[in-house]
């Protein structure tokens, strides 16, 4: 298998994401692992390595919501194939995780041989998901809110997370280190884009992304 120079794995439960590194390094011996447990941090290491080969993305690392992180990365970096790892393994997160552009998905329970077996199948370019899983009735559900999604600019799709999280303008603008009337800019801005009227509104449009069972935590 091909060595990798630089991969993201990004997951906030410390043992899975250990465990799995200290596998895959034994093999991957060359390969430079960049490690993000929250959103803000998987941004950080997207912009400063945008030239990595590989993304391994939990779908519930903090501050994310649904498949808008997977939107998200397929827009603004096209040129990084990312594989979820999940410990949902119903047909229809797989399905749509494909639909909104992932290139692999690895179960929790995957074997490691079968997770080295998928991230090798991958970095050659093809596609990888567990032996059990038909991709015959694809469906791209929701793909009118995932496009809209995907306008926003990274910045706007920042705010839109700390939006759903609660957070009020005064809040954001002291984090982001802008100034209140500038959220207020980006909030129409963000309202416009995703055809909506409110922040109200704007969260229950992208819990259309949501995936089942949000409220199970990952093992």
């Amino acid at each position: 298998m091909m060595q990798p120079e630089k991969i993201i794995i990004a997951d906030d439960h410390p043992l899975f994401r250990q465990a799995l590194l200290g596998t895959l390094k034994l093999k991957l011996t060359q390969t430079l692992w960049l490690e993000a447990q929250t959103i803000a941090e998987l941004e950080q290491q997207l912009s400063d390595h945008s030239d990595s080969d590989l993304l391994l993305l939990d779908l519930h690392i903090p501050g994310a919501i649904g498949f808008n992180t997977l939107i998200h990365v397929r827009n603004h970096f096209p040129q990084i194939p990312v594989v979820v790892v999940s410990a949902h393994e119903d047909h229809d997160t797989i399905h749509k995780a494909m639909g909104y552009g992932a290139s692999g998905f690895i179960p929790k329970s995957t074997p490691v041989e079968d997770i080295y077996t998928a991230i090798g199948q991958v970095l050659l370019g093809n596609i990888w998901t567990p032996a059990d899983y038909s991709a015959a009735d694809l469906t791209q559900d929701n793909n009118d809110i995932a496009e809209r999604v995907a306008s926003l600019t990274q910045q706007q799709y920042r705010i839109l997370m700390m939006f759903a999280q609660g957070m009020l303008n005064k809040q954001i603008a002291y984090d982001l280190n802008v100034s209140e009337a500038t959220i207020k800019a980006h909030a129409t801005a963000i309202f416009r884009k995703l055809d909506v009227r409110n922040r109200t509104q704007a969260v229950i449009a992208i819990a259309q992304l949501d995936i089942a069972d949000m409220h199970l935590q990952d093992s």
